[in-house]
């Protein structure tokens, strides 16, 4: 698991009238999205700031870089088993709007039996990180919280990065101090499963097959059954006795 990936969004107060409708949906306020990948610690690994607010999740997942490193085969391979099956695609923990793909792991809506409810009580409470990562930001940097008073969408994407930047120099220096999670907690014991990441690791996606091969891999509804599965397996396994 890389991460816990949601959106957020920050209100334009000025934003240029022939834009409001692009940007303004349901309060009538227009707004701009963030996308965030965010760890338990809250460090803030991937921001794709821009998309207008009558987005959804979905629709600004499109735009999104966030699997470009992957398709253009730059990313570096990752292997790790679980329940003794291998996975080579590392995933990320969702809300139940992003598409069912080998790279997301949501939560079960109804869980009926005792290991569903572990495995959605555990994925929920692991997916927060983003949603504290989003208000962390905020409180600690009154000018994402309030309206932005700005015109240029130039100069706000700037200042949404380097708030950014300043919030993970901040993580990077309290990091011992103040995460909420127990990180032993998380760790496989001996047997139980492994990874690897190979930095190496590079794919020519010169041509077109490549990259529809990759990005097909990506959004295997399959393997993201399988990879689920045997999440909720060996999360039952190490945690259904307590």
């Amino acid at each position: 698991m890389v991460g816990s990936i949601n959106c957020m969004h920050w209100e334009w107060k000025n934003c240029p009238t022939a834009w409001k409708g692009q940007y303004s949906r349901g309060s009538d306020k227009p707004t701009i999205v963030l996308e965030a990948v965010a760890l338990y610690d809250l460090w803030i690994w991937h921001a794709f700031f821009g998309p207008p607010g009558t987005l959804n999740d979905i629709n600004v997942l499109d735009r999104s870089p966030v699997f470009d490193d992957i398709i253009q085969g730059k990313a570096p391979q990752v292997n790790f088993s679980v329940n003794g099956r291998e996975y080579d695609l590392a995933y990320y923990l969702t809300d139940g709007i992003y598409p069912k793909w080998a790279t997301f792991i949501q939560s079960i809506p109804i869980p009926q039996d005792p290991k569903a409810c572990l495995f959605a009580k555990k994925q929920e409470a692991a997916r927060k990180d983003v949603e504290r990562a989003f208000g962390v930001l905020q409180s600690r940097f009154a000018i994402i919280k309030n309206p932005a008073l700005f015109w240029d969408k130039t100069k706000i994407g700037k200042i949404m990065r380097a708030c950014i930047i300043l919030h993970n120099m901040i993580v990077e220096d309290e990091r011992d101090g103040y995460a909420l999670s127990n990180v032993s907690e998380l760790q496989h014991g001996e047997g139980s499963g492994s990874a690897t990441v190979d930095l190496a690791y590079e794919t020519d996606t010169s041509n077109l097959e490549n990259s529809m091969f990759a990005r097909t891999k990506l959004r295997d509804r399959r393997q993201h059954e399988k990879l689920k599965s045997d999440l909720m397996e060996n999360i039952w396994q190490k945690f259904g006795h307590y």
